[in-house]
């Protein structure tokens, strides 16, 4: 047991094993096809997972991070900087954009894409599609934050693979809040954007 969980991929292929295994069950002892409903939970499964890991890391940089940095000696602040936070940011980045992807692809599956992305306002107004409508809209807005905010300004803030490596301290230094900034802006939007998630499927 010890060899599964010391090495993060083997606990990771474990994980994935039992999952197969109750996918069998399913199929097997249960009588479970592979329709439409298995398709509609498996992307539904796949952007739980996504979301997951994305609003995990967001939540880690929020609450652990960032508010630790401060009190971090300078001497020990380049451990953080130059190698905990790049590979979180790889996580973090990729996860947002599987939760996206997903995402779409559940409310297309579903039969709720358009009117969910108009929030109910085409075609049969139906509050639950406003609702995950609001959600779906929140949570593009957090992906955009990350993909097109948040990370080329920690590329900056931190010379992730070397990129900037001349860049000014000031640049530096603004490139870094404007990060955080709009990290909190997606800290902010995340308990909203649950609330209709959730709420959309159980309200």
């Amino acid at each position: 047991m010890a060899g599964i969980l010391t090495n993060l991929r083997n606990t990771v292929i474990a994980g994935s094993i039992l999952a197969l295994v109750l996918l069998l069950l399913y199929v097997v002892v249960w009588g479970g096809t592979l329709d439409m409903v298995f398709w509609r939970f498996l992307f539904r499964w796949l952007h739980v997972l996504s979301g997951v890991m994305w609003i995990g890391l967001l939540w880690y940089f929020n609450f652990v991070q960032i508010p630790m940095m401060p009190g971090i000696p300078d001497e020990q602040k380049p451990a953080v900087g130059k190698h905990i936070a790049p590979k979180a940011l790889f996580w973090f980045r990729w996860a947002a954009m599987s939760t996206i992807i997903t995402g779409l692809i559940v409310a297309w599956l579903n039969g709720y894409f358009f009117n969910a992305l108009s929030l109910g306002l085409v075609g049969t107004f139906v509050p639950n599609y406003t609702l995950i409508g609001i959600g779906m809209w929140l949570g593009t807005i957090m992906w955009f934050n990350v993909w097109f905010v948040i990370w080329p300004n920690q590329q900056k803030a931190l010379n992730i693979d070397n990129k900037y490596p001349d860049i000014a301290a000031d640049d530096k230094a603004k490139s870094a809040r404007t990060a955080m900034l709009f990290s909190r802006t997606n800290t902010l939007l995340s308990v909203p954007m649950l609330f209709a998630m959730v709420g959309a499927q159980n309200l």
